[in-house]
């Protein structure tokens, strides 16, 4: 199993990324939390379409599961036509104890997106 983390930097240190489309870097890794690769974000800096631009970048890399701490609708329906799981971590937390919480069973998979809560910016939040 492959596993996606959004990340501000590019290992297991690094906050969870908050913000899916214009995460720094997707940390690709195994179901043991072992770091297989680093991907740069290249859609970052798009004026538009950076979440449809991440979720292709992830999709590509055959992950089954994501992990972030939001994101928007379009990334989450091509993350979701690709059949890629998503689960929200807290972004107060770094990417490995992040993968621990959801090795414990502590994250819980979204289905479905929902408007953001007031004060938490980006355009939609998955439900829980």
């Amino acid at each position: 199993m492959k596993i996606c983390v959004s990340a501000t930097d590019n290992n297991l240190d690094a906050s969870l990324d908050p913000r899916f489309g214009r995460a720094m870097y997707f940390l690709i890794v195994d179901d043991k939390g072992k770091l297989i690769k680093a991907i740069k974000n290249t859609g970052v800096q798009a004026m538009r379409g950076a979440g449809v631009t991440a979720a292709q970048i992830v999709a590509k890399e055959k992950v089954d599961i994501v992990i972030t701490g939001n994101i928007g609708p379009n990334a989450f329906m091509v993350l979701g036509s690709s059949k890629i799981k998503i689960f929200f971590g807290n972004p107060a937390m770094n990417v490995r104890d992040v993968l621990q919480e959801y090795q414990r069973g502590k994250l819980q998979e979204t289905t479905e997106v929902i408007p953001p809560r007031p004060g938490f910016g980006g355009r939609g939040r998955g439900r829980r």
